[in-house]
């Protein structure tokens, strides 16, 4: 093992075409001192090892195997251990030492290849890792809980993000033949139809559902949505307007109210619907969500008085 380890530090070395003198500098250690490591009559400190991984642009593990290869750099190692193992945490260590090496300025073309493929490679892990605990949340949640559907609909719109909306939809129409008379698997199919793109359609849906369960506060917010997608506006706030009168305490209708509000132009009314969301949250404990309405309603002061002056 110590003729491997010295022979590949003095191969290592050459094949960077540093000098013992250079790679001694760099390392902080005296030429003495590299030349008997390759001679194999002294071992490095230990904790100098990943110095000298990273000087000859390889892993520490490789400094004890036969024929490691050395890289253009320490990033493409790393990445290359991350394709081999897939493991987040291997992922990580390659993301910083790429950041480096572009903030540098010192990469090349095939280091920016190398570097999407390290992200394809880790959002292809993600989406499986979201599938999965979106199939077990929902797996350990009973149907008559809330949480259930909302990890449903968190789905729906997960797939539609990975190319998979026709699955999807699919998917829905068979629980809804399973189980018509539930709003929920109603709202969920709404949701289906309008994260695959399919807004005519979702809407034809939601104004079934709305004979159908004429009480649901959440089916009415979504419709309000749609309407306002389809360009019917008037009818959105019907719709939104009917949402907080079902329940104010459903804040989707709220937020859509305030943001059609701004697209219109009337950010006086769109300000003072970030003041109450903001009041809202607030009365519920949860101090930190209210710098994004607050952060709202600046913006829409701002463009009164940008109006006014």
């Amino acid at each position: 093992m110590t003729d491997i380890f010295s022979r590949n530090l003095k191969r290592l070395r050459t094949e960077k075409n540093y000098t013992q003198e250079e790679a001694a500098r760099l390392l902080g250690v005296t030429a003495q001192t590299v030349s008997r490591w390759e001679c194999g009559t002294t071992l490095p400190d230990v904790m100098l090892l990943p110095e000298i991984a990273r000087l000859y642009c390889v892993a520490v593990d490789d400094l004890y195997r036969e024929n490691a290869d050395a890289y253009e750099n320490y990033a493409q190692r790393l990445a290359a251990v991350y394709e081999q193992t897939g493991k987040p945490e291997d992922f990580l260590r390659a993301d910083e030492e790429f950041r480096k090496l572009v903030n540098s300025g010192k990469y090349s073309a095939n280091d920016l290849r190398l570097y999407g493929i390290a992200h394809q490679q880790m959002m292809n892990y993600c989406m499986r890792k979201a599938r999965e605990l979106y199939d077990r949340g929902m797996a350990e949640t009973a149907k008559d809980d809330p949480m259930f559907w909302r990890i449903k609909r968190q789905k729906v719109y997960f797939e539609s993000f990975t190319g998979r909306s026709r699955e999807s939809i699919d998917l829905q129409l068979k629980a809804m033949e399973q189980d018509g008379n539930n709003v929920e698997e109603w709202i969920t199919t709404i949701c289906a139809y309008t994260s695959a793109g399919e807004t005519e359609t979702a809407y034809e849906w939601f104004r079934k559902a709305a004979e159908r369960f004429p009480d649901n506060a959440m089916l009415y917010a979504y419709g309000g949505d749609l309407s306002r997608a389809l360009g019917k506006t008037a009818d959105a706030f019907e719709y939104w307007n009917r949402s907080i009168e079902l329940d104010d305490t459903f804040l989707d209708a709220w937020f859509s109210k305030g943001f059609c509000y701004e697209e219109l132009g009337e950010y006086g009314k769109a300000y003072a619907v970030w003041t109450h969301l903001a009041e809202e949250i607030k009365g519920r404990g949860l101090t930190h969500e209210t710098a994004f309405p607050l952060k709202l309603a600046e913006k829409c002061a701002e463009k009164i008085r940008e109006k006014q002056g």
